[in-house]
């Protein structure tokens, strides 16, 4: 568990859209960004060297009044030892402005649980904050994580707002995609060769919040329209009705969506690309500079 560069640029992007006074993170999250970004990015001498741990940056840079951490030893000596495997106590919850999981969640058997607990820990009108393994990260932990379960969960009907999902290539630190969120009835499927992170940014709104009726969308619109979803991105042919025949027998359209992976022309699996109708390219200067101005 560790606050690497993309981290580190997810928080600054995140610290010019709330404040990080009282926080805590997901684990005690050590700093593994070089001390020449953290110089450059807060204008700092040539003297600063980085903590082992990121809480000092976080007080010192962040403007976090109060730095809490949550781990399920002491062996780190995180100020709350609980398992996120199990509800919060409840003199721990509704306490932060800003929760921070920079790759935590991946080692945590009990995700639903552990997902709950971040909210419990969320102040009305709190941001939370994941940075978690996405794609080719297998064998890091015990899950990699899709955009849609962050849509799908940090709705407005659930009870967030202003749910950003991006998705990094560990590969290349100078740009991000912003994912946009599904359409009614679609998909987003993304494939890369390279290992990926999803960064998530949402709010939890004033009142009460729910995770109790979480559906993947595309599902969950066919439900509703009797089975009129459209083909999510990257099905074999969804233009000319084609996929939509197909649908109609099904050991049919398994076939033709097999085949349509195993041959889908080269430059579909290249690493995270704009052939992605769901992806926007962006510089991470463009999101982060504005954090220092």
């Amino acid at each position: 568990m560790g606050i690497g560069l993309h981290e580190f640029n997810f928080l600054r992007y995140s610290k010019q859209q709330r404040d990080f006074d009282q926080t805590v993170t997901i684990g005690r999250q050590e700093l593994h960004v070089p001390d020449s970004n953290v110089r450059d990015a807060f204008a700092l001498s040539a003297e600063y060297k980085n903590d082992k741990y990121c809480d000092q940056l976080l007080r010192d840079q962040f403007g976090a009044g109060q730095v809490d951490s949550i781990d399920y030893s002491e062996y780190e000596d995180a100020s709350i030892v609980h398992d996120m495997n199990l509800p919060l106590p409840e003199h721990v919850a509704r306490r932060y402005d800003t929760v921070i999981d920079g790759g935590c969640l991946e080692h945590i058997f009990n995700v639903p649980q552990a997902l709950l607990n971040c909210s419990r820990f969320c102040k009305p009108g709190a941001q939370i904050l994941h940075m978690l393994p996405a794609s080719n990260c297998c064998g890091h932990g015990f899950w990699q994580f899709s955009p849609e379960l962050f849509f799908s969960l940090y709705s407005n009907r659930n009870g967030y707002r202003d749910t950003e999902v991006f998705l990094a290539d560990l590969s290349k630190t100078s740009k991000w995609f912003r994912v946009k969120p599904p359409g009614p009835g679609e998909r987003i499927n993304v494939h890369s060769t390279s290992e990926a992170y999803v960064l998530v940014r949402t709010v939890l709104k004033e009142g009460a919040f729910d995770h109790s009726g979480v559906q993947q969308s595309d599902y969950a619109f066919e439900w509703e329209n009797g089975g009129l979803a459209s083909e999510p991105v990257g099905e074999p042919s969804p233009r000319g009705g084609i996929a939509r025949f197909l649908k109609r027998f099904p050991l049919l359209h398994k076939v033709a969506a097999s085949a349509y992976h195993m041959y889908r022309p080269a430059d579909s699996m290249l690493q995270l690309s704009l052939h992605n109708p769901h992806l926007e390219e962006l510089p991470v200067s463009a999101l982060t500079d504005r954090a220092t101005d």
